[in-house]
């Protein structure tokens, strides 16, 4: 497995493998089962697979939050080692942002609802890093998971408005056993907070409209920031134990 840390290094990577069929999956660190599933897909669907590691400033509107985010660098190359990564793409923020952000990937529609409404700016952050990176790993085959839906629709979306050479693939939400879905920040819960933070799922999936399900987790003691349906989802964000959770079921 090579790790690359700048740009040249990357590109240089690319060059060499021309002609090879390149899975991608871009992560934040603090990897997990889920990411572990992306790129056992990417592993199964092409020559070689991509992993970036970059906790993208941009995307938080709360310092706060991306100041607790997870960092576990040495933890997550072995991972990858172990999953058979080819290649893992390991930035800086003065790699990624020469232009310290001047130039930015904008939606005016739908990434002002729901997690935009309540993370303004979150959305940009999003689409202008998940572009840099496909211009720098250029792959075939880019995979995402379904936990993070409403941005999966955006990423989608900015692929098919720019005409960026990529085939988005969507991937199933990775679950513990009691439905909590994956997530970094779910290692900022207790043990007991992620036991009883899977009522998350279970009243999202029990509950016959979105007010009923927002007025349960309530009654959990969550803090409830949405529970929208829209398009056969119904999408979730809720505080517990001071960590920011998101899901989203099939309706």
């Amino acid at each position: 497995m090579e790790l690359m840390k700048d740009i040249q290094a990357m590109q240089s990577w690319r060059n060499k493998y021309c002609t090879e069929s390149i899975g991608f999956v871009p992560t934040m660190g603090a990897l997990h089962a889920g990411h572990g599933a992306l790129v056992e897909q990417a592993r199964r669907e092409c020559d070689l697979v991509v992993v970036s590691i970059f906790v993208n400033p941009t995307q938080f509107n709360d310092g706060g939050d991306f100041a607790a985010y997870p960092v576990e660098s040495e933890r997550d190359l072995q991972l990858c080692r172990e999953l058979g990564a080819d290649a893992v793409f390991m930035p800086t923020r003065a790699l990624m942002y020469p232009d310290d952000y001047r130039y930015r990937v904008t939606e005016e529609q739908e990434a002002l609802q729901w997690e935009g409404a309540h993370r303004p700016g979150h959305f940009d952050g999003v689409l202008t890093v998940v572009l840099k990176l496909f211009l720098l790993v250029r792959p075939q085959k880019a995979y995402f998971g379904e936990k993070d839906w409403q941005q999966l629709q955006l990423v989608k979306g900015m692929v098919d408005a720019f005409f960026v050479p990529v085939e988005i693939v969507a991937c199933p939400t990775v679950r513990d056993d009691n439905g909590l879905a994956l997530s970094s920040r779910n290692a900022r819960l207790s043990a007991s907070g992620r036991q009883k933070a899977a009522a998350f799922y279970r009243h999202l999936i029990t509950a016959a409209e979105p007010d009923a399900a927002a007025d349960a987790l309530r009654a959990e003691g969550f803090e409830v920031e949405y529970v929208a349906d829209t398009e056969g989802r119904r999408m979730a964000a809720i505080h517990f134990e001071g960590v920011r959770l998101i899901d989203n079921v099939a309706l």
